[in-house]
């Protein structure tokens, strides 16, 4: 694989491309914005999305994603959650039908409930799927820090090919065969991590930090054995690796999002001083009535819905879940 199309020119694309170019395959990156394409080309890097960060040097960007996707050994989707279907829907007809698809976009569609896989397989069924997951700040990936990630897919042999193409000494992916437990990992640790904000800004300690990131990846491992997932996988890089990065950082969009909401903000205040999506606003309500759907108990990620979407009163919610019956570690409904 020596020339990779990367559908997205937000943060997390990239600094993908920029892994791209590390392990020395040709980057073609896809950007909405002509801005971006126009600074990256400059060579002035994004702008937008990650200014002061130098990039690697030979990226080519641009706005027409039939140039991003033309004679591409591989295509790494790198879209919003709540974008992607539209986004490849525009790609598909462009697009070889055998071109492995990596989807590293995490969320849970809105409205269906499909994981970004089910979205990709019913736009492009020819294609060959692989999730690239973990814990991942972009801007630490871009300045070449130690980074391992989870790449899922059913076939070996396209997780070989695709490791060889995208690896480097210091992003290291590992394969995994769960492409269904690397997805759910992601989406539910952006929804925790606005409750592990809003812990932080509310005061409320580490001790409750603790507890919910536990209490937390019990409600990631009841979705995600529900839907298939392998439980070694929410343990890995994808579920557990993540939801601790994305729970302690502050260059977490979805934790400062909490935390800002945790010390009084309106929501549509934070969002609208941001650039990036916080994809964990949206995947909330997904997440929600999937669970309903499952009928899993995921009372965390209700309580998020809860504030973000129904706009109940904070300390209500916060109190309700406080108040919750005692029960026994481990339950798996």
């Amino acid at each position: 694989m020596t020339r990779i199309g990367i559908i997205g020119g937000g943060a997390w694309g990239t600094a993908l491309a920029c892994i791209t170019r590390r392990a020395g395959a040709k980057a073609i990156l896809w950007a909405r914005e002509a801005e971006v394409a126009e600074a990256i080309n400059a060579g002035h890097g994004n702008t937008i999305f990650l200014p002061n960060v130098k990039l690697e040097p030979g990226i080519t960007a641009t706005t027409d994603i039939a140039d991003a996707v033309d004679s591409i050994d591989a295509v790494l989707l790198v879209a919003p959650a709540q974008h992607l279907r539209a986004v490849v829907s525009d790609m598909a007809p462009h697009l070889m039908s055998n071109t492995p698809v990596v989807i590293c976009t995490k969320g849970i569609e809105q409205g269906s409930c499909a994981l970004m896989s089910e979205v990709v397989t019913e736009i492009l069924p020819g294609s060959p799927i692989a999730i690239l997951s973990g814990p991942t700040f972009a801007a630490e990936v871009v300045s070449d820090l130690p980074t391992a990630v989870t790449l899922a897919t059913e076939s070996v042999g396209l997780g070989e090919q695709l490791v060889a193409a995208i690896g480097t000494t210091h992003f290291r992916p590992y394969i995994s065969n769960d492409p269904v437990g690397a997805q759910i990992g992601g989406a539910v640790k952006n929804v925790l991590a606005i409750a592990c904000g809003i812990v932080a800004g509310r005061r409320m300690g580490d001790n409750a930090r603790a507890a919910l990131i536990t209490r937390g990846i019990a409600e990631m491992a009841r979705l995600g054995m529900a839907k298939g997932a392998m439980p070694q996988t929410l343990m890995g890089l994808s579920g557990l690796g993540d939801l601790t990065l994305t729970c302690t950082g502050m260059q977490s969009r979805n934790m400062s999002l909490g935390q800002a909401l945790g010390e009084g903000r309106d929501l549509e205040e934070i969002l609208s001083e941001r650039t990036s999506v916080t994809e964990g606003v949206f995947t909330a309500s997904a997440i929600r009535v999937l669970a309903e759907t499952l009928d899993i108990e995921m009372p965390i990620c209700n309580a998020v819905d809860d504030v973000i979407n129904r706009r109940h009163d904070l300390n209500k919610v916060i109190d309700d879940l406080l108040a919750r019956p005692f029960s026994i570690e481990g339950h798996t409904k």
